[in-house]
């Protein structure tokens, strides 16, 4: 397992160096072969992230490119990656969370989940208008968005935003206990599905379908299936390789 801390006071948010300095780190994360499994989460304990930093204003388009091009990746990344969301989770910060897989918040009063950034004249940048509706449906990513509405993390888990909402003391060991528990599925099948689902959601069905399938066909000679099918037999847990 491998912890990415989004450490950029005041808010955690992403000027041209910080995304930078992120995008180095998810690539480093990608081409880990030992890591299975990868946390986000922020430092400080104000925001997990904020997003846009208005201070960096200057080099918005060269940030949006790096910005972009890298939430993509990893919504389509073909290892599990949890947002422990430890704090004010806005704008872009949000848009980074809706590119993850699993989303955990801590259940911290006043705490703000939302896409605000039409309170400044400006809209969601980041994918947060395409990506936001395939948790919450169209009518509440609308609301959201329109009003700048902002969510706490019950409501979050209630429209299916957040998967969990846990303490703030527990919130990195739930991440950790649910990371363990992916680090222990078998790694070449747990690819070929993310791959497949992220097919899907960016090409269609048919070709969504059609990854399934080889993915399928690829799984039956590997030594991991070779595991798993002894250790059913065997009546014992599996023990995955990633071969």
């Amino acid at each position: 397992m491998a912890v990415v801390t989004i450490n950029h006071p005041p808010a955690n948010s992403f000027d041209l160096g910080t995304s930078r300095e992120f995008a180095r780190m998810i690539e480093e994360v990608e081409g880990d072969n030992h890591v299975r499994v990868l946390i986000i989460t922020g430092g400080g304990g104000k925001c997990f992230s904020a997003g846009f930093d208005v201070r960096d204003a200057g080099n918005a388009e060269a940030i949006g490119e790096v910005i972009r091009l890298l939430w993509t990746k990893l919504d389509a990344f073909h290892k599990p990656v949890i947002a422990a969301l430890n704090g004010h989770t806005l704008g872009g910060g949000l848009e980074l969370a809706l590119c993850c897989h699993f989303r955990v918040a801590a259940e911290i009063p006043g705490l703000k989940i939302g896409l605000t950034e039409l309170n400044l004249g400006i809209m969601p940048g980041w994918g947060g208008t395409q990506r936001l509706s395939r948790l919450v449906g169209r009518s509440e990513a609308l609301e959201m968005i329109l009003m700048s509405k902002t969510l706490t993390p019950e409501q979050a888990l209630q429209r299916g935003l957040v998967d969990a909402v846990v303490p703030p003391d527990l919130l990195l060991s739930h991440a950790m206990e649910k990371a363990e528990r992916l680090a222990e599925r078998p790694p070449v099948a747990v690819r070929w599905v993310l791959k497949a689902i992220a097919a899907g959601e960016y090409e269609g069905l048919e070709q969504g379908l059609a990854v399934e399938e080889q993915g399928s066909v690829f799984l039956r000679g590997t030594r991991d299936q070779d595991e798993g099918m002894s250790a059913f037999l065997e009546k014992r847990k599996p023990v995955f390789k990633g071969e």
